[in-house]
Order: structure tokens, then sequence, then C-alpha cells
């Protein structure tokens, strides 16, 4: 997992390089909805139903909210956050438990709470991961000659889309994770659909009959569905909706 500083750096290595200049003036204003630290919001709201206000407990014990955090930038946050990854996708949300992860990492449990307040923040900031990962491969989509060949790819890695379906459960569980889930989502289908608007004009296409944010949505449900259905060994028809996919796209991006 690239860290949020990381992905920073990367960004601002590809922007002068992106293809369509349209998209990437629009994508200049969205990616610092992107790549940040995960919603304020979410946060206030969670410690506020945690603590009472930012009271000390009894005995002189601080509260969640006031406890002092490790760096976001630490090593050692980052290899407990790649250990809850891994735990996630291998095993499934149920599993990352603070122990669990630690064991994964070769690290002391109490760290993970040093680095996170709740196991929620834990999730959140891995999420944050998987959307700042998703902003770098879409720069590199977009400075390439077949962008929507590149987006095509990036929804179809198998283990993104493992993480995604882990998410997405655990979402019916985390009204507040599944309200992040909803924010993230609505700025990828953006950035997607306005690729896919300008592309098809600059193919010459007419958008009332191929309209751009039903063939992203198209794209990304066909691309993450095969990869899930092939890592579990599910073939069937598989090489053939490959190929009709690649025959769109070429006729898109000739």
């Amino acid at each position: 997992m690239v860290s949020y500083a990381g992905a920073q750096s990367i960004i601002c290595c590809i922007w002068p390089n992106l293809r369509f200049r349209s998209v990437a003036v629009w994508l200049a204003s969205s990616r610092s909805q992107l790549l940040r630290p995960y919603n304020a919001d979410w946060q206030r709201h969670a410690f506020a139903s945690r603590t009472d206000g930012n009271k000390r407990q009894p005995g002189g014990i601080q509260s969640v909210s006031e406890r002092r955090l490790g760096t976001e930038s630490s090593k050692t946050r980052q290899a407990l956050l790649e250990a809850a990854e891994q735990v996630m996708r291998e095993e499934g949300y149920a599993a990352v438990t603070s122990r669990r992860i630690a064991e994964r990492a070769g690290l002391k449990p109490q760290l993970v709470h040093y680095y996170f307040r709740t196991m929620d923040d834990l999730f959140l900031a891995l999420l944050q991961g998987l959307a700042d990962n998703y902003l770098i491969h879409f720069a590199r989509a977009l400075a390439s000659d077949k962008p929507l060949r590149g987006l095509w790819e990036i929804s179809s890695n198998p283990e993104a889309a493992a993480l995604t379906t882990e998410f997405l459960a655990l979402a019916n569980h985390r009204k507040h994770i599944g309200a992040e889930i909803i924010r993230l989502n609505r700025r990828m289908r953006s950035m997607q659909t306005e690729v896919f608007k300008q592309v098809l004009q600059s193919a010459g296409f007419d958008l009332d009959e191929y309209p751009p944010e039903p063939l992203a949505v198209a794209l990304e449900s066909i691309a993450r569905g095969m990869a899930l259905e092939k890592s579990l060994g599910i073939t069937r028809s598989y090489a053939s909706m490959r190929a009709l996919v690649e025959r769109y796209l070429t006729a898109f991006e000739p």
C-alpha cells in the first residue's frame, strides 16, 4: 500500500504527462477530495459517540479522543495497515483484530491502538489507502494512449476486487464506513465518467447513443465481477466476455 505522502509524490510526477488536458484540469479539483486522510466529520462524530466530550475519565485516565497517536508517516503504522489489508483480503473483515494484525506484522498488539484509536479508524485508513492507490493508477491510465483500457485493467485487479467486496460487507454493519464508501464512490464515478466522455467525443461517438456514465458503470462492474469469479475458479464465459469488452474498447480507442 502506498502512503498518503507517497501517493501525492507519484501523482505530481505523472501530472505533466496526462493525455487529456481538459480531464486533467477537472481531475486537479478532484484529487484533493480523494487523496486525503479520511473524513474528519466521521471522525468527530465517532469520537463524540464514544466519549463524554473531552472530559477525563475517573482516576485521571485519558478518554479515547484525548489519547496521543503515532504519526501517520510512521513505518510501523504502514506495516500495520499492510498487515490488516492482507488479513482482510485472505480471511475477511471479521478476522481483522488488533491481535491478528499485530501477529501478521510481527509487532505487539498494543501498537495497533497506539496508531489507531479504534478499529473503525483503522478500517477507514485502509479504505483511504485503497482510494489513494486507485487515484495513482487512474492518473497513469489517463496519461496513456488508451485510458479506457487502463480503467478496465484497474477494475480487473482481483485483490482490489476482493477488498472492495469485504468493505461492502463491512459497511452493512458500520454505517459511517458505508458513508465514506459512498463519498469515495461518487468522486471516482465522476472521474470515470469524465474520461469516457472525453474519449468518446474525441473518437466522434454520439453521447446520446453511447452515454458515458452507464458505460463507465458497466465497464467497472463487468471487470470487478469477472475478477471475483476468476479468483473463485469460475471461468465459464470468461474468454468470450473479455473478447466482447476488448471489441468495444478497440472501437472506442482505435
